[in-house]
């Protein structure tokens, strides 16, 4: 994958992210990139539960931030499914 397609992971905002947690959400990116909505639901909470177990879990602060640099730029229609996507997230996680 080209390092352009990360170009998101520059942004000042997220300077204060440990560098190794920016690493493994790269590699989520790329092992998740081209999966059907369907197929990226099971995806991430699968990552969810293994980022947990290897320690390097997102605090809220950090997962807000990110998802608030990932929406720069984007048409109100990807923001939307960015938004829908952690909705279901949240509500997989209640669920538990």
């Amino acid at each position: 994958m080209a390092n352009n397609d990360f170009s998101w992971m520059n942004n000042p905002a997220l300077k204060n992210i440990d560098a190794s947690k920016l690493q493994m959400l790269m590699t989520l990116a790329d092992q998740g990139k081209g999966k059907s909505q369907k197929e990226l639901l099971p995806f991430l909470m699968a990552a969810a539960s293994q980022t947990k177990s290897s320690g390097k879990s997102f605090t809220n602060e950090e997962t807000n931030l990110i998802l608030e640099v990932l929406k720069q730029g984007k048409s109100p229609e990807e923001t939307a499914k960015i938004e829908q996507m952690v909705s279901l997230i949240q509500k997989m996680k209640q669920m538990r």
